[in-house]
């Protein structure tokens, strides 16, 4: 049985989705405000929590946040909201979906299966090196060159994924399902936007690669530098912009 927090201010919608998710086998608490639902999470521990941005007493962003800073519960935002911006900002800052209202039950419970999949089949912890790049899953760390990069959850997740397929074309299609937890969707810009600030961190851009290689129409490929682009990317110590 799945423990679901449902965080709406919406009483309709709330009682709907926690009727809905009872009946279909689910553990279910819920919480019409972001402080009332961030103490919910504290106490109970969910498994997963459903989480809508627009609350009245703190926006669902910044709650995003709270709960990222002391936990790594899978989120999914359940929202009206369907701007880019937005759903960049929310992935970025830890969502594990997102699914923009009005919605099938079939297609929620479709979502949360995949994200919890992730989460009990999460990747080993085991460091994974390509070049001078270094990741370290279980620490959340990644190095260049022996400096820690200061990369966000998403951009570190990005990378341990790309380096653990050193070589292999990458189609951003994937990198939505397997990253962002997106199978059903989802903007391939929110791929090329991570691309960006990564390479930046990189210390390199998209018309002079290093390690991160676009292949047009296909994907992304991360590979070793050669000793000549090593250097070059060694030099000068400023990011490249992208």
């Amino acid at each position: 049985m799945t423990h679901v927090l449902v965080i709406e201010d919406d009483p309709s919608i709330r009682a709907s989705l926690v009727r809905s998710l009872t009946d279909r086998g689910h553990a279910v608490a819920s919480a019409p405000t972001g402080l009332v639902g961030l103490q919910e999470a504290l106490d109970t521990r969910p498994d997963l929590v459903l989480l809508d941005l627009g609350l009245p007493d703190l926006d669902g962003q910044s709650l995003l946040s709270m709960l990222r800073a002391v936990r790594q519960t899978p989120v999914i935002v359940v929202t009206a909201r369907d701007d880019d911006t937005t759903v960049v900002k929310a992935l970025d800052t830890g969502a594990d979906d997102y699914v923009v209202k009005p919605f099938t039950m079939d297609q929620l419970e479709a979502r949360m299966r995949a994200v919890l999949r992730r989460s009990d089949g999460a990747a080993p912890d085991d460091a994974v090196a390509v070049g001078d790049l270094v990741a370290e899953p279980a620490a959340r760390r990644a190095s260049l060159r022996g400096t820690e990069l200061d990369l966000t959850r998403r951009e570190f997740d990005l990378l341990v994924h790309l380096m653990r397929r050193p070589g292999e074309v990458v189609r951003k299609r994937d990198l939505l399902t397997e990253v962002w937890n997106l199978p059903y969707g989802g903007s391939e810009r929110t791929v090329d936007v991570h691309l960006s600030w990564l390479r930046r961190k990189l210390g390199e851009s998209a018309a002079h690669p290093v390690y991160l290689h676009s292949v047009r129409g296909v994907g992304v490929r991360l590979t070793a530098p050669e000793d000549g682009s090593r250097a070059a990317a060694g030099a000068g110590g400023a990011p490249t912009p992208a």
